[in-house]
């Protein structure tokens, strides 16, 4: 059996996320309590009917923080049963679940007269500190429409095979901040920057000129080289130690030239390796996720 316990913050795309994975042909069942999760999976189990054989859970702030802390151990008794078991966790910045619960006029499940809607979304980041901590997957919607979510799961999770690692190699604009489901950050403003030539700022990393322009530079090519070792040295002991997912952002000053390029350069190598790697730029508009 292959257990998604799906959670995070209320506004963050919990459902959306659930009811992908049920598209996907999971057997989804939202809100179940932390408390009764191991006898529900446990009774699944025995059934040994095959419609189970793919099974997504919701767990939420709703339940105690005592069951909540629990959690983790739970995970790991499951996991030594023999069951694949995996913690996809949403998230998104204070300020857009604001404006989410504004758009949408819905109560907070954490709200309480007296309590305001900001101190009800910093209670429930305290309750779900302990499954944030040991979740194998982060997302972050802030900047994520309802597409691009959707797609994330299928590609990430609906798109992940047996015993795979699951590789996202994501760029950003630093101006825009780091993305926050990041396992690995690199910095590339010490590169040349396409964008003080005036001929290549209009354009990308994904463009020929670019790739020239950055190809022709030393210090560009001692960059990338250390960057694909670094990886290479270290994501088989994620292998090792059995995580299903892993996400590498590589960052320039706007997030369109430098990290694009490089990206653009790494994917190829890794894909050479491990048999789901995904690219995804953030600051390129229209840009959908994409794997090699």
């Amino acid at each position: 059996m292959r257990l998604v316990i799906v959670s995070g913050l209320s506004g963050s795309g919990k459902s959306v996320a659930l009811h992908l994975l049920e598209d996907l042909d999971f057997y989804c069942i939202d809100n179940v309590p932390a408390a009764l999760l191991d006898q529900t999976v446990s009774a699944i189990v025995e059934t040994g009917d095959p419609l189970y054989a793919n099974l997504a859970v919701g767990v939420d702030a709703r339940n105690s923080a005592r069951d909540l802390d629990s959690l983790p151990g739970l995970v790991t008794g499951l996991r030594k049963r023999g069951i694949r078991c995996e913690i996809i966790f949403l998230q998104a910045d204070d300020a857009i679940l604001l404006k989410r619960y504004a758009e949408t006029r819905r109560k907070h499940p954490l709200s309480e007269e007296g309590q305001s809607l900001r101190d009800a979304i910093e209670r429930e980041r305290q309750l779900l500190g302990p499954i944030i901590d040991c979740a194998e997957l982060v997302v972050d919607t802030t900047r994520t429409s309802v597409y691009e979510l959707r797609d994330a799961i299928r590609q990430r999770v609906g798109g992940q095979s047996e015993a795979a690692l699951s590789i996202l190699l994501e760029s950003f604009g630093f101006k825009h901040g780091i993305p926050a489901d990041a396992d690995f950050v690199f910095d590339l403003r010490c590169l040349p920057n396409p964008y003080w030539d005036t001929a290549l700022r209009p354009l990308t990393g994904r463009d020929a000129q670019v790739a020239a322009y950055l190809d022709a530079s030393e210090i560009v090519q001692r960059m990338y080289k250390d960057i694909l070792e670094f990886l290479l040295r270290w994501i088989p002991e994620y292998v090792d130690f059995n995580r299903n997912y892993l996400t590498i952002a590589l960052g320039c000053t706007g997030g369109r030239h430098r990290s694009v390029y490089m990206i653009e350069k790494i994917a190829p190598q890794l894909q050479k390796h491990y048999g789901q790697v995904l690219t995804r730029h953030t600051e390129l508009a229209g840009d959908e996720l994409a794997g090699g």
